[in-house]
Parts: structure tokens; C-alpha cells; sequence
């Protein structure tokens, strides 16, 4: 039979959805421990949202799900949302600008189309967004945020790298390059491709040696930071952006928090003015952020402090391992051969008082193979339960409920 899905389309079976619930529960007791609270947007957000705060470059443009909100006379264009930060940025604009600080998590699916649909066009992220904090120690909040959340959803080899786009924003500032050929770059930029700067026609050699040095540039301390501001040609206004850099990295020094340096480690960055950072596990990325301290001035509120970061939940839930064979331990069985009432009513008041107990039961009634470590026989005659251990094949047979749940509970041993 020749499959209905969509293309680019992808089902979450139970075990799938199993994972992504355990990558979405790390996530939130982690929000909900720093003190941040949850929000949700609309899935349609007005196109112009996203291409005022320069999101959509060209390349992206053409990826995107868009149409027109047609109302039978007029109509604006509308976007299944390419980006979780953007609406949270106008929906605190339009409903909390208020709060001289608000710490937000959201868990949302975001929508990008890929035309052979061998990759997904519906992805999943968890984001934070930390809005109205200008000290310094906000960007070390949500770094440090990220990391103790990748460790909650028990993530191997966890890595943070660090960039920065004020820094590289200044220097191509001081090339000089008309509007046309700025932004041209930038796209390039955006979308990867660190190379576009070989083609770069400046009369400002000194600061395309500058940027050149800075790309091959690697390090793993603040240290590394004062050599760069001795290259030649940096202005004051490259060096404030360093200034910046360093005060944040100094301070996951002395935490002892590790990382790398690594300026050609971002991409997709156009609406970043500062720290920008990526966390991979065994090197796949799992999370980016950074800070953008003019986003909600271009979404219709006023410039304030901003940063955040996502986790990308589709990368994670391949990596986690799942909590299947904890649960199988406190699963419970229910059966009966008999199909009369009383038989019916007992199967459902023992289920009853295993879940209150803190287990898991599910019924059998039909003679099935459930992978429950404990299965239980309710007998008519003489009344009473056969408890099962599948794991040590053993078996007691008991009078009571709690006889029942003080063995399956407290994993009691059962004698033949």
C-alpha cells in the first residue's frame, strides 16, 4: 500500500513519543527550576513578523510554508512560524514589555520546507528566552541553563562552543561595502559559507586579514580574547564588542564551565548582536543561542536586553535512552479468565489500587502478551491473586490488594 503521509511529513509512534515526552520533561523541570515560566504562540504568524526582524534572507525565503489570509476583499500574508524566538519576542512585546524582566520557556514544533522531503518539514524545539536582563550574567544564565538541561535529558560527550556576532558584525561594518554588497555577504554568512569573505573587494585590507586571522582563530580561554584585540586594525568599536565577549567568558572561567572559542562555529545568526553559542553531543547539534538586543524593537516593541537558546528535540530523542525498562519494573498485568461482572469489578478495583500504589497497571482480558515484568490472576474460586514474576519466573498466590501491592511494590520476593 503506497503511503498517505505527506512528504517531509513523519509519524511519532509510542516509543518515539516516548522519548520526545522524556526530552520534554528534562527540559521543563529545568525552566521551572530556574525560575522560568511557560508561553505558546499561534502556528500562523504574519510573514511580515519574520522578514522585518531579517529572518527570511532570500535562500530562507524559499522555504518557507506562506499564503495569503484572504478575507474576500483584501488579505496579508500569513507563515506557518520558521522560528520559535521571533513570536516570543512579539508576543512579550504585545502582552509583557511591562516586566522589567520575564524568563520564558516554550516547547513548539516550527515549519521549513525541503523540496525532495527526505528531511522533516515539521521540527520540534524547547526554547528559552531571557528578556530584559542587561547584566552580563544573563548570557551566562541561559548558557548555564543549557548545559545543566543537556545533562538532565542524559546526553553523552555535551561540548559548548562560543562565538560572537557583535564582533563579526563591527568588523564588516569597517569594510566599508555599499548596501548591495553588504547584504549580499551577510546572506552568504548567514547561510554558512565563511568562504564568501575571499571574494570580498574592500579597500580595508587590514581588517579582511583581520577577519581572516579570526576565522582559523581557535581558543579555550578569555585569554585568547586580549590577543585577538592586538590584531592590527581593530577599532574601538571592535574592541568594545571583545570587551563584551571577554566579561562572559571570564566568567564560565571561574566556574570552571569549558568551552571553545570558535567564530565560524554559528551559522543563521541575523538577528544575533552578541554572544552566540553552540552545544553539540557527540557532535551533532543539539542546542544554539545567543543574544539579540534589538529583536523586540524590530517586532513593533522597544530595544531591551534579550538572549535564549533551543534545543532541538528531533536531534535528542535519537540520542536519549528511554525509560522503557524502568517502567516495565513498576508495569502490572491485570487478568482474568473469568468474563462475569464480579470478575470485571475485581480486575477494576485492584487496577485502581495499584495506580494509586504508583503503578502501572494494564488489563488482559483477552489472553495477550503484555511486557509487564508482573502479571496478576484474579481467582473466583477460592477467591484471591496469583502474583507473577516474569523476570524469575515465580509465583504466590495472595488473599488481598495490599498483599499485592506490598510484594509488587516493595519488590518482594516470591516464593513457588
Amino acid at each position: 500500500m503506497e503511503s498517505q503521509r505527506c512528504k517531509g511529513a513523519r509519524d511519532l509512534l509510542p516509543d518515539d513519543m516516548e522519548r520526545f515526552r522524556q526530552v520534554e520533561d528534562a527540559f521543563r523541570s529545568s525552566c521551572l527550576n530556574w525560575g522560568y515560566r511557560e508561553i505558546r504562540t499561534p502556528t500562523l504568524e504574519y510573514i511580515h513578523l519574520f522578514t522585518a526582524a531579517g529572518t527570511l534572507t532570500p535562500a530562507m525565503l524559499g522555504r518557507v510554508y506562506s499564503f495569503l489570509d484572504w478575507d474576500g476583499w483584501g488579505g496579508e500574508r500569513v507563515v506557518l512560524r520558521p522560528d520559535g524566538t521571533i513570536p516570543a519576542a512579539r508576543l512579550y512585546s504585545e502582552n509583557l514589555s511591562g516586566q522589567k524582566v520575564a524568563r520564558l520557556y516554550y516547547i513548539t514544533n516550527v515549519f521549513a520546507f525541503e523540496e525532495t522531503g527526505a528531511e522533516n518539514r515539521e521540527k520540534w524545539q524547547c526554547g528559552v528566552e531571557l528578556l530584559g536582563d542587561c547584566e552580563r550574567t544573563s548570557d551566562t544564565e541561559v548558557i548555564m541553563l543549557a548545559l545543566e538541561t543537556a545533562r538532565a535529558m542524559g546526553l553523552p560527550r555535551v561540548e559548548l562552543k562560543l562565538s560572537h556576532a557583535g564582533i563579526l558584525k563591527a568588523l564588516i561594518g569597517e569594510l566599508k561595502l555599499d548596501a548591495d554588497a553588504r547584504e549580499a555577504l551577510l546572506d552568504e554568512i548567514l547561510e554558512g559559507n565563511w568562504q564568501a569573505f575571499t571574494g570580498v573587494k574592500s579597500r580595508n585590507r587590514a581588517v579582511l586579514e583581520a577577519i581572516s586571522t579570526l576565522m582559523k582563530l581557535k581558543g579555550k580561554s578569555s585569554g585568547f580574547l586580549a590577543n585577538l584585540k592586538a590584531l592590527p586594525s581593530i577599532s574601538k568599536s571592535v574592541k568594545k564588542e571583545i570587551d563584551a565577549f571577554a566579561e562572559v567568558t571570564a566568567l564560565l572561567d571561574t566556574m570552571g564551565t569549558g568551552y571553545a572559542i570558535d567564530f565560524t562555529s554559528i551559522r543563521g545568526f541575523e538577528y544575533y548582536t552578541g554572544l552566540c553559542f553552540k552545544i553539540t553531543s557527540g557532535g551533532a547539534r543539539i542546542c544554539s543561542g545567543g543574544r539579540y538586543d534589538n529583536l523586540i524593537g524590530l517586532v513593533g516593541g522597544r530595544d531591551i536586553p534579550a538572549c535564549g537558546f533551543a534545543f532541538y528535540i528531533d536531534a535528542i530523542t535519537a540520542m536519549v535512552k528511554p525509560l522503557s525498562l524502568q517502567k516495565a519494573e513498576k508495569t502490572v498485568s491485570v487478568k482474568s479468565g473469568q468474563k462475569s461482572a464480579a470478575s470485571v469489578k475485581s480486575a477494576f478495583q485492584l487496577a485502581a489500587a495499584l495506580r494509586a500504589a504508583g503503578l502501572i497497571a494494564e488489563f488482559d482480558f483477552s489472553g495477550g502478551q503484555l511486557k509487564a515484568r508482573w502479571s496478576v490472576d484474579i481467582q473466583a474460586k477460592p477467591a484471591g491473586f496469583i502474583i507473577k514474576d516474569t523476570h524469575k519466573k515465580t509465583q504466590k498466590k495472595v488473599n488481598s490488594a495490599s498483599e499485592v501491592i506490598d510484594i509488587i511494590g516493595g519488590f518482594g520476593k516470591l516464593g513457588k
